[in-house]
């Protein structure tokens, strides 16, 4: 099949972009570099060629010729804007570039003939859940601007694959996403980065002066906040097995973690293990729209599609962030 990879040079979407790139489709990737990495892209072009095109989803009429010159079979959507803080501060631009962008994006791929549509979501769609584990069917009450742009651009995909029986869609719904691909090659590059495994391996790596842990107050067994961190292959794994089901399978929705949680303290102990560096720590105030517990019920894509996590280990996601980290 021909891809566009939107995003395909960030974080999640170049780990993506290499696994579709040890596959026969052929890749073409979308991206206005303004979080993703050039470098990236460099060092994935060695594994074998693929079309890159510098583009801002915003400038709809591109958007749009693009998808009708080049006729994809299959789009793979990460771009998008994902600080879950920044969205209570600017809660336009993310209703902007999550969801009006992705909206274009959507009406594009059906009149471009587009068969196929794997979207990027996130577990901030489920928001303060009533129980430590969320399923698909858990309520969906995001608590941040975030979670909400995403959300709704997940009812315009159900509704658009309702009027349109030829385009299918796959919603993967994320938990924490870390670590590094497993040779080094690539990692995360995201400037400024918030979320807190990087930032603990950037301390660690000496690259920041401490590690902020955002509330210490929480409901949980040691104050802070619980997560599912899956590791990024695991994550990007997810979107090849999501492509093979929808070619036999209806639209469907995925969580994508792994079923089990770690405090931040926890973290923040396996990360000074694994650096051998007892770095400096500080709590702080709270960060607004940060619920205390957020783990998956991942059962459904494991039962239903051929997805195989590899990398189940915090110790793992630990190390391969800091090595990551040491030579970026």
């Amino acid at each position: 099949m021909k891809i566009l990879i939107t995003g395909g040079a960030g974080y999640i979407g170049s780990h993506t972009l290499r696994q579709f790139l040890n596959t026969k489709h052929q890749i073409c990737v979308l991206d206005n570099l303004s979080k993703g990495s050039q470098k990236a892209l460099e060092d994935l072009s060695t594994i074998r060629e693929f079309q890159f095109y510098k583009q801002d989803l915003s400038d709809f009429s591109k958007v749009k010729e693009l998808l009708l010159e080049e006729k994809f079979d299959a789009v793979v959507h990460f771009a998008a804007s994902i600080e879950v803080f920044e969205s209570t501060q600017n809660p336009l631009k993310y209703y902007l570039n999550n969801t009006a962008n992705t909206t274009n994006l959507i009406d594009s791929c059906i009149k471009s003939g587009v068969k196929y549509f794997i979207f990027s979501s996130t577990a901030a769609t489920y928001g303060e859940p009533k129980s430590d584990f969320v399923s698909e069917s858990s309520a969906l009450e995001p608590i941040n601007p975030y979670g909400q742009s995403k959300l709704m651009s997940e009812e315009i995909l159900r509704a658009a694959s309702k009027a349109h029986s030829g385009f299918k869609h796959c919603i993967l719904r994320y938990f924490n996403v870390a670590g590094a691909c497993m040779d080094f090659k690539i990692g995360q590059r995201y400037p400024k980065a918030t979320l807190l495994i990087k930032v603990a391996a950037e301390v660690a790596a000496r690259k920041r002066d401490k590690l902020f842990i955002y509330g210490d107050d929480y409901a949980t067994k040691d104050g802070t906040c619980i997560r599912d961190f899956i590791h990024v292959d695991d994550i990007a794994s997810a979107h090849l097995a999501a492509l093979e089901y929808l070619q036999h399978s209806k639209s469907d929705v995925f969580n994508v973690g792994y079923g089990h949680g770690f405090s931040v303290k926890e973290v923040v102990a396996m990360m000074k293990k694994v650096s051998g560096i007892d770095f400096e720590v500080e709590c702080a105030l709270r960060r607004q729209g940060d619920p205390s517990v957020l783990i998956s019920d991942a059962s459904k894509i494991r039962k239903c599609t051929s997805w195989n996590p590899k990398y189940d280990n915090l110790e793992l996601i630990c190390k391969s962030a800091y090595e990551w980290e040491k030579q970026c």
